[in-house]
């Protein structure tokens, strides 16, 4: 990796922290835990179609540990993590085909974190029952992937090299 490669991932891998603090400011309205905007995921949208997988992969990753790290703790780094790499996964499947926009795919990744932390949240609380909070987070991950697809396509479509 280049010097600038890596002084520019730097730079997005702070804008995505700065994002994932202001997203903490935020009021959360909804009394369902879990739900997010999810405003660090712009650059990760940005980076999938910017990047190879491995770099966004490697940037997730990182970006979920210094977020923990930062606002969360370890059970948040365990279960961003899954969330994260479900996601990313999801996703760079979902962009190869043409028919899925930029804002299909985010709504798509959005939707994928959600089930990928219920997944881990099931095994870690042996507790099944935690399933029945995923319909709310479906929909508040169409949301959101929405807002963070339509955020992402207008920072990349403005981006100069």
């Amino acid at each position: 990796m280049n010097t600038g490669k890596i002084a520019k991932t730097g730079m997005l891998l702070a804008i995505s922290l700065v994002l994932s603090y202001l997203e903490m400011l935020l009021p959360v309205t909804i009394a369902v835990p879990g739900v997010k905007i999810g405003l660090g995921n712009i650059i990760t949208m940005f980076l999938l179609y910017r990047t190879d997988l491995k770099s966004t992969f490697m940037f997730v990753c990182v970006r979920v540990v210094l977020a923990g790290i930062l606002f969360s703790g370890i059970s948040g780094i365990i279960y961003s993590l899954a969330g994260g790499m479900a996601c990313v996964l999801v996703m760079s499947v979902l962009k190869r085909f043409s028919f899925f926009s930029v804002l299909g795919v985010s709504m798509a990744g959005a939707i994928a974190h959600n089930v990928g932390q219920i997944v881990v949240a099931v095994i870690v609380m042996e507790n099944i029952h935690i399933a029945y909070y995923l319909p709310v987070l479906c929909i508040s991950g169409v949301i959101s992937g929405l807002l963070v697809g339509y955020l992402a396509f207008v920072i990349m479509k403005r981006y100069r090299d």
